[in-house]
C-alpha cells in the first residue's frame, strides 16, 4: 500500500536582511513546513515571500491544505495536482501557489530522503556545480554603494551580475549602468532589472539609452501582466526580454512563450508552488528553445540547476541567502565558491532538500552581519525586528 499523509504542521519566522531591499522589503519571512505519513516518514519544506501576505500564506497550509492533503497518497506530483484543483477558487496563483510550495518541497524532501539520498541526487544530477551570478536588490544604494558592491561581486568571482534600474530620471540610471559596466569591464555579463516600474514608452526610451552598454537582457520593465505590451517591447527591443518572477502558473508562462514576448523565463520555484510545476515549466521552455534563469533563493534553485538538461546560471543576492540570514540550523544544502576564475554552485549532498531550519530567533551569519552593519545596511543588533512563532 502507498505511504498516505497524516499530518502538515508549519512555524513562522521573520529575519530582517543583512543588506535591506529598500523600506518596502526590509525583512524576509519564511514558513517552514513538517509533513508526515503512516509509515513514518517526515519531510520538510517551506513557503517564502520578501513583503506580503505570510501570515495568509501559512493561515491558508494550516486551515485549508493540511485538512485536504490528509489521507492523500504521498505522491508529490499526484497531490500537487489535487491541490491545485482545490484551491484554484481562491485563485490559480500567488498565495496559493505560494503556500502549496511547502507541501510539495516537503514531499520532495520525504522522498528523497526515503530514497537514501538528496533531492538533487534523486532527480538525477546532470552538473557537477552551475554558474553563479551576482545580484542586489539595490536601487536605494548611493551610486558609492552601488559601485562597492560591483567592486565585490568582482572580487568574488562573478562572470555576471544584475542591477536594478527605476530611478525617476532616466540620466540617473544611465549614470548608474555606466559606472558598474566601469567596474565590471567589457567581458562580464551585465543585466538589469526595473521590477515592472516602467511604462511601454519609458522602456523604449530607456533601451535606447542603456542598451549601449552591452545589456545581457531587461527585466521585468512592465508589469508582468501586461502580455500586449511584452509582445510589442519583444519585437523591437535590441535586447532580450526576460521575465517570470512574477508569473505562476504553466498556462501564463505558455502564453508569454506562444505570443513570442519573452526570450528569458525566470520561474522561482516557490511562487510557481514547488518542484513540481518549476520542473514542468522547465520543460515547455526547452521545448520551445527559451531560456531559463530560476529567480532567487539559490540555495533551492541551485539544487534544481544541477538537474537541468540546459546549463542555467542562478541568481544570488548578496548577503541573502538562508545560511547568512541565520535561518539554517545545520550546514546549507549548497556551496557557492571561486574556481578558475568563476563563481560556481554545487551541492554538498544533505538528504533530501537539506534544510534543517532554525527553531530559536535566527540570528544573521556573523562576519557579513557586521560588514553591513559597519555600512550602515542594516540596524545593529537591538534594532533589528525578529519574529518566531510555533503558532
Amino acid at each position: 500500500m502507498p505511504a498516505r499523509i497524516t499530518g502538515l504542521t508549519t512555524r513562522l519566522i521573520t529575519v530582517p536582511l543583512l543588506r535591506s531591499w529598500g523600506v518596502e522589503a526590509p525583512e524576509n519571512h519564511v514558513i517552514v513546513t513538517e509533513l508526515t505519513n503512516d509509515d513514518g516518514g517526515t519531510g520538510h519544506g517551506f513557503s517564502w515571500t520578501p513583503t506580503i501576505g505570510p501570515q495568509a500564506v501559512k493561515a491558508l497550509l494550516d486551515y485549508d491544505i493540511a485538512p485536504f492533503v490528509a489521507g492523500l497518497e504521498a505522491n508529490p506530483e499526484m497531490v500537487w495536482d489535487q491541490l491545485w484543483k482545490r484551491l484554484h477558487e481562491a485563485g490559480g496563483g500567488g498565495l496559493t501557489t505560494i503556500a502549496m510550495a511547502g507541501v510539495d518541497l516537503a514531499l520532495w524532501d520525504l522522498k528523497a530522503r526515503q530514497a537514501g539520498t538528496s533531492v538533487t541526487g534523486l532527480l538525477g544530477q546532470r552538473h557537477e556545480s552551475v554558474e553563479v551570478y551576482g545580484s542586489g536588490v539595490n536601487l536605494h544604494y548611493s551610486l558609492d554603494q552601488l559601485v562597492e558592491q560591483a567592486q565585490r561581486w568582482v572580487a568574488a568571482g562573478h562572470n555576471a551580475v544584475k542591477i536594478k534600474v527605476g530611478k525617476p530620471e532616466l540620466r540617473e540610471d544611465a549614470e548608474r549602468v555606466a559606472a558598474v559596466r566601469q567596474v565590471i569591464g567589457p567581458d562580464r555579463l551585465l543585466m538589469i532589472d526595473a521590477n515592472q516600474r516602467w511604462d511601454l514608452a519609458h522602456t523604449f526610451r530607456a533601451l535606447e539609452v542603456l542598451g549601449e552598454y552591452g545589456l545581457e537582457w531587461l527585466e521585468e520593465p512592465l508589469r508582468a501582466d501586461d502580455l500586449w505590451a511584452y509582445r510589442r517591447l519583444r519585437k523591437h527591443s535590441p535586447v532580450p526580454i526576460a521575465l517570470g518572477e512574477n508569473v505562476h502558473t504553466i498556462y501564463r508562462f505558455r502564453d508569454f512563450i506562444e505570443a513570442e514576448a519573452v526570450d528569458i523565463i525566470q520561474p522561482n520555484i516557490v511562487r510557481v508552488g514547488g518542484i513540481t510545476p518549476f520542473r514542468r515549466i522547465v520543460e515547455l521552455a526547452r521545448a520551445n528553445s527559451i531560456r531559463l534563469a530560476p529567480h532567487l533563493l539559490p540555495e533551492l534553485s541551485g539544487q534544481l540547476a544541477l538537474t537541468l538538461a540546459e546549463a542555467v546560471s542562478v541568481e544570488d543576492v548578496e548577503d541573502a541567502s538562508f545560511e547568512q540570514l541565520g535561518l539554517l540550523a545545520a550546514a546549507s544544502p549548497v556551496k557557492i565558491s571561486a574556481g578558475s576564475g568563476r563563481s560556481r554552485l554545487s551541492s554538498t549532498g544533505r538528504l533530501g532538500l537539506g534544510f534543517d531550519f532554525t527553531d530559536k530567533q535566527p540570528a544573521p551569519a556573523g562576519a557579513a552581519y557586521e560588514s553591513a552593519i559597519a555600512e550602515g545596511a542594516v540596524p545593529d543588533s537591538k534594532g533589528n525586528r525578529i519574529e518566531y512563532s510555533n503558532s
